[in-house]
């Protein structure tokens, strides 16, 4: 039995960063194989999760569309936050490192202080999972033992362990948090294929199914699970742990290879 006064406090998110897609969204990278997104539904959805963050009590911080980058609104991959420290990334796509230096602006009012992966280290934030048992960095398409090194020994001078896990090459995973993400406490949900690395690190697993794998990506915000709706096997099992679960249509960013973690860069309170 898990003893809950042992666990610390869940952190609460104070702010996140959004960013509408623009109207090239259709233009952005996939290989999901899905068809193009319909710009007009994507926004509706994009203007729900925001509604959503807002409910969960998180000040937004809206930027506008980037038209230049396709792929702009999956803000998470341009930087990792640790409390009121952050560290911009340099996405393993060319042509999306166009999108760090405009967060670099955005965060700079919001943090303490600001670094950089430099190359040859790659890394995309969606490959950056934290949990209350140390922070795991997958090995991808998109992040490289360089830029994973460096986040690790980032995260090392602020006495936080690092993980590394290597998801490059698994089926359906593009990032590692295309099939984890944190729930509460030492519990994670995940997809077969990273729920034996989850568990060798010590963390509890609730499983996703391989037909329900998009809903891996699942973000918990001030006691809030949002968790793409159509998987009603994890969204039981979340709801029969105590989880407050909002599930949100996210059918336009699924076709475009995103989920609800990349749509927000979210910042705690205090730091």
């Amino acid at each position: 039995m898990r003893a809950e006064s042992m666990e610390p406090p869940e952190p609460v998110i104070a702010a996140a960063v959004v960013r509408p897609p623009g109207p090239t969204f259709a233009q952005g990278i996939t290989r999901a194989g899905l068809g193009p997104p319909d710009l007009e539904r994507a926004l509706a959805q994009h203007a729900a999760y925001a509604a959503a963050l807002e409910a969960a009590g998180v000040r937004l911080v809206r930027l506008p569309p980037d038209p230049a980058h396709p792929d702009s609104t999956f803000v998470e991959d341009t930087a990792v936050i640790l409390g009121r420290e952050a560290i911009l990334t340099l996405p393993g796509a060319e042509s999306r490192r166009g999108e760090v230096d405009p967060m670099r602006a955005a965060l700079l009012p919001l943090v303490a202080s600001l670094e950089a992966i430099e190359p040859p280290g790659t890394l995309d934030g969606g490959d950056v999972l934290e949990t209350d048992r140390g922070f795991l960095i997958g090995l991808s398409e998109r992040t490289n033992e360089a830029g994973a090194r460096r986040l690790a020994a980032w995260l090392a001078a602020r006495g936080r362990a690092a993980h590394l896990v290597a998801v490059g090459g698994l089926p359906g995973i593009l990032h590692l948090k295309t099939g984890i993400s944190w729930i509460d406490g030492g519990t994670v949900a995940a997809v077969g294929p990273l729920a034996a690395a989850a568990r060798a690190l010590g963390l509890d697993v609730i499983p996703v199914e391989p037909e329900e794998a998009y809903a891996a990506n699942a973000i918990r915000v001030n006691g809030r699970v949002l968790i793409p709706s159509g998987a009603p096997r994890l969204e039981r099992r979340l709801r029969e742990r105590g989880c407050a679960v909002v599930t949100l249509d996210m059918s336009e960013f699924e076709k475009m290879d995103g989920g609800l973690s990349c749509l927000s860069l979210r910042l705690p309170a205090g730091g």
